[in-house]
């Protein structure tokens, strides 16, 4: 039996059939009614459309204009500056260490720059200014130019100071005070016998300054005085030999602060060149634990005041206690006046079993812990003295075979190469 059974003359498609419902709606469920389009509505969407825009335009001009702004307030301000080489005359002192915003401003106290933001920028943007600022007096003019008061800053020759060579001894830093000064000769001899007690100095060293006036260069102006020199050195040489906590790390060596910084005066003195004085100052605490004397040319030369290549047989007769080849141990004082390297190397010397060294030419120091090698290597150093022209001194003979060793001239001139003793 079929639905035609019931609906004779009915059938799906034809008038009066029932209707099929699309799929997914239900039976009897009204039909969707498609409407005409509303011009209203048509025009509301239009002006939301432009309204939008129109927010869109305002509000990126806004940000656009702040971004702007932004970046204007981003823009360095001008730099107040004077313009020409200026009038009058000033002296400006540059310290030790000073850096560009400390010397800028000891302009600008002085009058001779506008602002320390001129100045700054000038000297960033020169390359010839980079670490060329030399510590010292400077003569310049008030209302300068940041420009033309660099150029007078970044010329040595410009710098009245007093440069103190590392490895010098007392008696020559007292001379170059006086000469600097232009005192009569022996007044900073004096000034450091008189007034040693109110240097600052450590009392371990009993009042002398030798080892602790700091090789650097120092500012000199019109009323700098030989006492004020000397308490910058020795303040300095303070500053230095802190600075690695020598009072912790001197026992460990087995030594005081004092005889560090003996060490390193012999160190200065003996290396030939900055790459050896760690293993100088090793050779040297090697022999002093195994009581071995030291026999360094450089301490009998100080004891002498002078600076020789040569040490005789009779040199090393000296009745002195400076003389190590007769004594044992550190000599009494610093023989010299040790840079930052020396005195690093005494605090931290290269690892090594070395017992001997000579430096067979310049550039070649021969470190070991073998005395027949040292012999081979000193009879080298003989054959090359030998072969050299005669000396300024007019000694030119070999030296003879010794038990040490010392490097080729270090900051004080003072070493022979040998340890050895000439006939």
């Amino acid at each position: 039996m079929t639905d035609q059974d019931f609906h004779p003359g009915l059938t799906p498609g034809h008038l009066g059939a029932p209707v099929l419902e699309p799929e997914g709606r239900p039976p009897g469920a009204p039909r969707p009614r498609f409407d005409a389009p509303d011009p209203h509505r048509r025009r509301n969407g239009l002006a939301c459309g432009l309204t939008a825009f129109a927010l869109i335009a305002v509000f990126g001009g806004i940000g656009l204009t702040g971004y702007t702004w932004l970046q204007a307030q981003r823009r360095p301000p001008a730099a107040a500056d004077f313009a020409g080489q200026g009038t009058g005359s000033v002296q400006v002192s540059v310290p030790e260490g000073a850096g560009l915003y400390q010397i800028a401003s000891a302009l600008v106290r002085n009058g001779v720059v506008a602002s320390s933001l001129a100045f700054t920028r000038a000297a960033k943007g020169s390359a010839a200014a980079a670490g060329r600022i030399q510590p010292g007096t400077y003569t310049l003019k008030q209302r300068m130019s940041a420009a033309a008061a660099l150029a007078i800053l970044i010329d040595p020759a410009n710098a009245n100071g007093l440069t103190i060579p590392e490895g010098w001894r007392g008696y020559q830093i007292y001379a170059a005070i006086d000469k600097k000064l232009k005192l009569p000769e022996g007044t900073t001899l004096k000034t450091a016998q008189e007034q040693g007690a109110e240097l600052g100095l450590p009392d371990f060293t009993n009042g002398s300054p030798e080892g602790y006036l700091f090789p650097a260069t120092y500012s000199v102006t019109e009323g700098t005085t030989a006492f004020d020199l000397l308490k910058q050195m020795v303040d300095r040489a303070g500053k230095e030999i802190s600075r690695d906590d020598a009072n912790a790390v001197a026992p460990n060596l087995g030594q005081s602060v004092y005889g560090l910084i003996t060490v390193a005066s012999m160190v200065q003195g003996e290396a030939d060149n900055t790459e050896d004085m760690g293993r100088v100052a090793r050779v040297i605490y090697n022999r002093l634990a195994k009581g071995m004397p030291l026999q360094l040319d450089s301490t009998i030369n100080y004891a002498l005041g002078r600076s020789t290549l040569n040490t005789s047989v009779t040199d090393t007769r000296l009745d002195s206690p400076y003389n190590t080849y007769l004594h044992a141990g550190l000599p009494p004082t610093p023989i010299s006046n040790p840079g930052r390297q020396a005195i690093m190397a005494a605090l931290d010397p290269t690892p090594g079993d070395w017992l001997y060294f000579v430096t067979v030419k310049p550039g070649d120091t021969r470190f070991t812990d073998s005395f027949d090698v040292q012999q081979r290597n000193v009879a080298e150093f003989n054959a090359n003295r030998a072969a050299a022209k005669p000396s300024a001194s007019g000694a030119t003979g070999p030296a003879a075979p010794a038990d040490s060793g010392a490097a080729a001239p270090g900051g004080s001139g003072a070493s022979s190469g040998t340890g050895a003793a000439t006939p």
